[in-house]
């Protein structure tokens, strides 16, 4: 549309060729802000699963060691039943 028919539009329809334009700027760049929107939550997406696996690795470390520690205390224990401890022999 030319300048003359945007204008009759506008006055026929009561609106101003300011929000036509505004309009049609809208809907010409809503597929690019649909794409950069869509971008964005799969980089976010990405991170978070990264910061997941990165926290699960850590817990199954832990997981690990607190494992390895609760085996030596029964084991020490377990030693301690059997031989005594170190204190009693010396006195």
């Amino acid at each position: 549309m030319n300048e003359a028919e945007v204008s009759a539009y506008c006055r026929e329809r009561g609106l101003y060729p300011e929000q036509v334009e505004a309009w049609r700027d809208a809907c010409m760049n809503a597929n690019d802000d649909a794409a950069a929107q869509a971008k964005q939550l799969r980089q976010a997406r990405k991170a978070e699963q990264k910061r997941l696996r990165k926290l699960e690795r850590e817990l199954h470390r832990k997981d690990k060691a607190l494992a390895e520690t609760a085996a030596l205390l029964a084991l020490s224990k377990k030693a301690e039943a059997i031989w005594g401890t170190t204190n009693d022999e010396d006195d």
